[in-house]
Order: C-alpha cells, then sequence, then structure tokens
C-alpha cells in the first residue's frame, strides 16, 4: 500500500532572516551594526548588557522594541527592524589588520570601504597582516556568521607559495590531518600551482578558519610560506580586474548564491539613489592611501626566486670619456 511506502526525507528549505519576532540577542545586535555576535556574547558574560533594566541572561532573546543598554549607555538597534543584505569583496594588501580598530595604530581593513549611515560593514573571517586576497564584508549578521561557523563547511581557497623541499609523502600528511596546538587540522585538496627548485606554488583548500592555519600546517612539515593569498571564499571568487587594495558590491546574483549557499533565502538589496550612487562610485574609483603601490606582476603569481628577495641593482655603465 502507498501508506507503507517509506517517505522520501524532506529538503532542506532555505531559512529566512526575519527582524520582527523576538531573537537571541547577538543575533538581533550583529544585524543591528552594533557588534559582532562573538563582541555581544563577550558583553554579557562581563555583564555590561541590560535589557529593560535586568542583566541579560544566556540565550535571552530581545526585539526593536526593547531597551538595550551596554554600559548604561542606550543602544540605537533601529537598523535591526530590517534586512538589509549587502556584500562587498575587498582585495587585502600586506600591512593592514583585519579589526576595526588597532590599539597600535596600524591600519585596518575597514579605512578602505565606503561608509554607511544605519548599518556597518562586519567582515566575514580574518587575514593576517602578511596575508593578502580576498576578504568578504556584509551588513547582514547573520550570513556573516553562518559563513564563519565550522558547522557549515564553507571552503577557503588559497593560493600559497612554500620555502623548502615538498614531496609525496609530506603532500600525503598534510591531506590526512596533522596535530597542532588547537588540534587536528588538514588542507581538503592541495594542487601544484607551478615553480621550481624549493620555491614551489600550491593552491590549498580548507573548510575552517583557525588562526594562520596555512602557515602552522606547512610550517609544521619543516618548510615556510613565503607568500600567501586568499583567492577563493565559498562561491566567491577574487576577480583579476580587482587591484590590490580596492573593493567592489557583489551584485543581487552574486549575493543570492552566497546566501544559497549557508541556507537562507534571498533578500533583495535595496536600489541606491543617484546621490548615494554619486557617492558610492566615487569612493570605489578612490585609491586608498594605506595600500602599497604595486607593479609589473602580483607577487603572489608563479615564480622561483627566493622568499623575499629583491631583485639585484644593476652596476652602474660608465660612460667612456669624451675624445
Amino acid at each position: 500500500m502507498a501508506a507503507d511506502r517509506p517517505r522520501k526525507p524532506e529538503k532542506k528549505q532555505p531559512e529566512e532572516s526575519t527582524a520582527s519576532a523576538p531573537e537571541r540577542i547577538q543575533k538581533l545586535l550583529a544585524r543591528a551594526g552594533v557588534g559582532s555576535r562573538r563582541e555581544v556574547e563577550g558583553w554579557i558574560e562581563a555583564g555590561r548588557l541590560v535589557v529593560n533594566g535586568q542583566p541579560v541572561a544566556p540565550g535571552q532573546k530581545a526585539s526593536v522594541s526593547d531597551r538595550i543598554e551596554l554600559d548604561g549607555k542606550r543602544l540605537d538597534i533601529t537598523a535591526g527592524a530590517e534586512v538589509l543584505r549587502r556584500v562587498l569583496i575587498y582585495n587585502k594588501p600586506e600591512g593592514e589588520v583585519t579589526t576595526r580598530r588597532d590599539p597600535e595604530g596600524r591600519p585596518t581593513v575597514f579605512d578602505s570601504l565606503p561608509r554607511l549611515r544605519d548599518h556597518r560593514w562586519i567582515a566575514i573571517g580574518r587575514l593576517d597582516i602578511n596575508t593578502t586576497g580576498l576578504v568578504l564584508f556584509t551588513t547582514d549578521g547573520e550570513l556573516a556568521n553562518r559563513l564563519m561557523h565550522p558547522s557549515r563547511q564553507i571552503d577557503r581557497e588559497y593560493a600559497v607559495r612554500v620555502f623548502g623541499e615538498v614531496d609525496e609523502a609530506m603532500i600525503k600528511r598534510l591531506s590526512e590531518g596533522v596535530l597542532l596546538d588547537d588540534g587536528m587540522a588538514k588542507f581538503s585538496d592541495i594542487t601544484e600551482a607551478g615553480g621550481k627548485g624549493i620555491n614551489q606554488w600550491f593552491h590549498v583548500t580548507l573548510l575552517e578558519g583557525r588562526n594562520r592555519e596555512v602557515r602552522r600546517l606547512w610550517e609544521s612539515q619543516g618548510v615556510r610560506v613565503s607568500r600567501l593569498k586568499r583567492v577563493r571564499y565559498g562561491p566567491i571568487f577574487l576577480p583579476s580586474r580587482l587591484t590590490v587594495g580596492k573593493w567592489e558590491e557583489l551584485d543581487q546574483k552574486a549575493v543570492d548564491s552566497l546566501s544559497k549557499s549557508v541556507d537562507l533565502k534571498p533578500v533583495e538589496i535595496p536600489a541606491k539613489t543617484p546621490s548615494e550612487q554619486k557617492i558610492h562610485d566615487r569612493q570605489r574609483r578612490k585609491q586608498p592611501s594605506s595600500a602599497p603601490r604595486k607593479s609589473g606582476n602580483p607577487r603572489w603569481q608563479v615564480d622561483s626566486s627566493g622568499p623575499d628577495q629583491k631583485p639585484a641593482r644593476k652596476p652602474p655603465t660608465r660612460k667612456s670619456p669624451k675624445r
């Protein structure tokens, strides 16, 4: 009988970022652009957050109609009343840190981004100061959280040049797993990308984003990373047209693809007014002062020079004396 047949498993439907009903306070404040979920959790643990006059308890829910205070000051969470999902891709140069404010006064990735009126950009994953390449930013805290959460297994691809001898046994160990200080780690994929001798290029893929994981994996095998650039995050690739220190905003199709990869329903990107579009275009064309000027081929391309070596200077040519 048809009733006795096993049912097919229901296909998981994309979830929608909703802002109307009460929700976990971390999610609400992240969407409102007040802070990341990790920052908000730290505020809760420290007893710095108060909702309607009462300290926030773990797992507590709130809505935009509640009075939320941080260190006695009321937070403006009106931006949390709606889901705004804009996404930027940024080609990070060396020398910038992936933090909003740096106590040492170093340039940050946020210094180069366009300013927002009622929201703020959230970095999706971090790159250390010496790593270049793709960094994603969004205004949607839920999208950022899902793209960074280890359970989602979002792959990150890097172009890496290593200095040292690499053999098949080493590649096998890096693919099967290596014990680091913070647990087992491995590359989900390793592909040779050229180079000669003890300077070789590889494309490697990770399914998580632990601190300096690519460098630490290679260093565990006695070789050193001399160049490192992220070229992909999930379905988003770093386009070759995007020069170092520049950003561009993803269109509706690309944002929808990114949302689908973490089971979120599409959200329409609001159209910009002519004035907003003019400001946006002017900011996009502006060359940030913190980005070093590049000439010739990008540094991460395959070459056979030693690590961090500068080209030798040619001796000056002597002019023959006039007769």
